[in-house]
């Protein structure tokens, strides 16, 4: 645990400390974020602050990741399981940063073509697609020294359900179909100053203690206190990462919360998103993740409602999508708009986590 603690740390002291210099050096750049002008005419007074924040928070990720890896290295013997670093971190922060740099390149037109258009629809999937499609082939294909994958071919609740098998090839298409989800669905609740990485740190905190609570019940580990024990590659590696990501973004959130002085932008957004996916994969919670994400799923169906009703009746379900800014144009202020989004995300990840260890109690009671 002192490994996650100190790379948590680590993260949150880098991210508070130098994302000021990122808000300046941005601004002299000029890469600020485009405002649309047909949405909340209050979001004209963001005019000027900086994008691509997310550049902060991954590049605080990663190093912390390291810092995580120096202690396990110190620590003395039996105490917590040294590794070096493994298949499951290179898929993580794989997927984190690769979908990052999808991210950067969409800011970095919006910002060069002084328009919120950045990368087409197509350029933006197809990117999306073939980073988790070549991290999905790393992580179902690729068993290294101890013969097992970083993901499963079968779905999973809290644990993989044994006769919901899919082929090889079904498995990398469900890896990229939960990662493109996932990616997404950040990508459209990032929108309000605050509101994607408050709701970010709560499910990145749920899969710390997730990952965490399976490597002390580790089938491979020595720290198994039953015969119950979870099936997964490298857990605490994966409450490591988890740990360091919601600690960045702890440190980002001082500067992002309202009145923001700088946005994640798609570079944060989609890395994030990527990550919390691939974390719901690698801990074998793939059907458990739409509870610990509800707040994404339920401003990604707002979307879906709204183009599927315009599209067959002409007619708008919302004021305007995504959903937090039809309150905004309901009359909610942002502060109460994210403050109440926020305890739904809370909420979300307080029942996704009590049904994890409602599993596990009621097998071992």
């Amino acid at each position: 645990m002192r490994s996650v603690i100190v790379a948590a740390f680590v993260a949150f002291a880098i991210s508070l400390f130098f994302t000021p210099l990122a808000v300046k050096g941005f601004r002299r750049l000029k890469a600020d974020q485009p405002i649309r002008t047909d949405g909340p005419q209050t979001h004209l007074g963001k005019k000027g602050t900086p994008t691509m924040g997310g550049v902060v928070f991954i590049v605080a990720t990663v190093i912390a990741y390291v810092a995580g890896h120096g202690v396990l290295m110190v620590m003395p013997e039996g105490y917590e399981r040294p590794q070096g670093f493994t298949a499951t971190g290179i898929v993580l922060l794989g997927l984190f940063v690769c979908l990052g740099l999808v991210g950067f390149i969409d800011d970095f037109l919006k910002v060069r073509r002084k328009n919120s258009g950045g990368l087409n629809k197509r350029g933006k999937l197809i990117g999306q697609i073939v980073v988790a499609a070549g991290f999905g082939w790393l992580a179902l294909y690729y068993t290294g020294s101890i013969g097992k994958t970083v993901a499963s071919d079968r779905l999973s609740f809290v644990r993989d359900i044994d006769w919901l098998q899919l082929s090889k090839i079904g498995a990398v298409i469900m890896f990229v179909l939960v990662v493109m989800a996932t990616s997404n669905g950040v990508n459209l609740t990032d929108g309000l100053d605050g509101l994607a990485t408050g709701a970010s740190i709560m499910a990145l905190s749920a899969y710390v203690m997730i990952a965490f609570w399976q490597y002390r019940h580790w089938c491979l580990g020595p720290e198994k206190l039953t015969d119950y024990c979870y099936d997964v590659r490298d857990p605490l590696e994966i409450a490591l990462i988890a740990g360091a990501a919601a600690g960045a973004c702890f440190g980002f959130l001082w500067w992002n919360t309202s009145p923001a002085q700088i946005f994640m932008g798609d570079t944060g957004a989609l890395g994030l998103g990527g990550l919390i996916g691939g974390l719901a994969l690698a801990t074998k919670t793939i059907m458990l993740l739409p509870i610990l994400g509800a707040l994404f799923v339920i401003i990604t169906f707002s979307v879906i409602i709204q183009i599927t009703s315009f599209k067959m009746t002409g007619r708008r379900v919302f004021r305007m999508a995504p959903l937090q800014h039809h309150f905004e144009l309901a009359g909610w202020s942002e502060v109460n708009i994210v403050v109440r989004f926020w305890i739904i995300a809370g909420i979300g990840v307080a029942i996704g986590l009590g049904l994890f260890y409602a599993d596990f109690l009621k097998v071992v009671g």
